[in-house]
């Protein structure tokens, strides 16, 4: 893959490195954390985070020696914060004195561009948010529930075609997210997209997935001088004529060009007297006719959240189901008892609307998919003040000293680590490495107030920015896997070693193969 756009122009990343070292001469104010002992200045503890052959070999490991609070190295010899403790978690994730990492911003305004939510300043962020928030509130879900049971029936449908055969179900899901998600948001279907639409947006995940799991030795360096680059490189090397920058181009072009198409539409019917409130650009756009609220986006501002919404919001859903339904297959029994919770729950609306929300097995196998594979294993914040993060219990430092609070200074890099939180033990269990839906029926999972939106996880994230449309990503899981698990059995494909792996950023995704067969699926009724 063409990683320009993260390595900027060699001239910059030698002038970075000397930044970075000179940087990195004042002395540091977490030097007494302990942490694991760093085999390289060049690389310090990066190979052993980001390229082990499944994640978290040792990552995992430092939690368990080390705690959830700990110092590692990153690139030439830069100290980080490794943070799965709860509380230290939520402190950061909810204050103003924290922001997206380098690394992250920068991919951000790659991918999505500076206008969408993700890229705003704090204040515009607010107000972007509490205008698109009239589509994400727990009653507009719950209206999104037909749109959700069409595109799951469809993609049963194309499942029968392939019935007792071993399919790759990822792709399959990828494409029901985006239906849900251009007819909720946009009032499209997938015909009304276009072909060179969805293809062109499928590349753009894939590119996404690729950027997050093909780490490399030279990539992390690469990494870690390209988070020392100005702002104006990156949004420069968005123009260079590579592939892959071309890829990210077309990407947002398309996307621009279908929300411009689509509010164009809207204003027509608008101005024809016709409802324009049937899905979420229909209702912005008819505010900011209307000017009914000052949380009214312009036009240009809803076109330029086309391209988080569509790519942002179809992996993150299809892998974490497929994840689920691998891990499923694995476990015939609870799959057995989890598909007789669907039927039963079925024949008592008797066609009627479906209680999702009062079926125990279904919410606790989506709950722990969630749980185990995160969209995002680590994500990095940065300090833009001196700070004091609290800690959960003491912290003993490397000089004997029992401390309760960590000072860190302007500019310390702080890595969430959201995969070793959910799988805490102190938070979730000494069988917290295991795939366990049943931990969510035996009783409390976590103790201490709660650190993110739903069922005290982070695969969301939390605070001011948490994933807007949880919820929606929620009911959506619900609706699939009643549907899919309703009406097929899962089982591995014989000789099938295919397993989840976390990804170390972004995206979690397939290990063995991920273009290969998967799982297969029998029809039961």
């Amino acid at each position: 893959m063409d990683h320009t756009i993260q390595y900027g122009t060699a001239a910059a990343g030698v002038i970075s490195i000397l930044a970075v070292y000179l940087a990195l001469r004042r002395r540091s104010t977490v030097r007494n954390i302990p942490g694991p002992v760093s085999p390289s200045w060049l690389f310090g503890n990066m190979l052993q985070l980001y390229l082990p052959s499944t994640y978290g070999d040792y990552e995992f490991d430092w939690q368990r020696i080390y705690g959830p609070f700990y110092r590692i190295k990153g690139c030439f010899g830069q100290d980080k914060l490794m943070i799965s403790d709860p509380v230290s978690l939520q402190y950061i994730l909810n204050s103003p004195h924290f922001k997206f990492g380098p690394t992250v911003e920068n991919a951000i305004h790659v991918l999505y561009g500076t206008d969408s939510i993700m890229g705003v300043n704090e204040e515009d962020h607010k107000r972007i948010r509490a205008a698109l928030n009239v589509g994400y509130t727990a009653a507009a879900v719950r209206d999104y529930i037909p749109v959700f049971e069409k595109a799951a029936q469809t993609l049963t449908e194309q499942l029968e075609e392939s019935s007792g055969k071993s399919i790759n179900i990822c792709p399959r899901l990828s494409l029901a997210t985006l239906s849900t998600i251009s007819e909720v948001v946009m009032g499209y279907s997938t015909t009304e997209l276009g072909e060179e639409f969805i293809k062109n947006n499928f590349q753009a995940c894939n590119l996404r997935s690729a950027i997050a799991s093909s780490q490399s030795a030279g990539q992390i360096v690469a990494d870690a001088i390209g988070a020392r680059l100005p702002g104006w490189v990156w949004r420069a090397a968005i123009h260079l004529p590579t592939a892959t920058c071309k890829a990210i181009r077309t990407a947002k072009r398309l996307a621009n060009e279908l929300g411009n198409q689509v509010l164009r539409e809207k204003r027509e019917a608008a101005e024809q007297g016709l409802d324009i409130n049937t899905d979420l650009y229909g209702q912005l756009l008819d505010l900011h006719l209307l000017d009914k609220t000052k949380n009214t986006l312009t036009e240009a501002e809803i076109v330029a959240q086309t391209a988080i919404t569509m790519i942002a919001g179809q992996d993150t859903t299809a892998n974490t189901l497929t994840f689920g339904l691998v891990e499923l297959a694995k476990s015939p029994e609870f799959q057995d008892r989890l598909r007789a919770e669907i039927h039963s729950t079925l024949r008592a609306s008797d066609g009627g609307s479906v209680s999702y929300d009062n079926m125990p097995l279904l919410n606790a196998f989506i709950k722990e998919s969630l749980r185990m594979f995160p969209a995002e294993a680590v994500t990095d914040r940065v300090a833009v003040e001196d700070v004091v993060i609290p800690l959960t219990d003491n912290l003993i430092t490397t000089t004997g000293e029992r401390i309760s609070h960590i000072p860190v200074s302007k500019g310390q890099i702080v890595t969430l680590a959201i995969a070793s939180y959910q799988r805490l033990e102190s938070r979730w269990g000494e069988d917290a490495q295991e795939f366990k839906p049943s931990r969510w029926l035996d009783g409390p999972t976590f103790k201490g107030e709660a650190v993110g939106p739903y069922a005290n996880l982070l695969s969301f994230l939390g605070g001011p920015r948490v994933c807007l449309g949880w919820r929606f990503a929620i009911m959506e899981m619900q609706v699939f896997v009643c549907e899919l698990v309703g009406k097929f059995a899962f089982t591995l494909s014989e000789g099938d070693s295919t397993r989840p792996r976390l990804a170390s950023s972004l995206l979690p995704t397939m290990s063995d193969g991920q273009k290969g067969a998967l799982i297969c699926a029998k029809r039961v009724m």
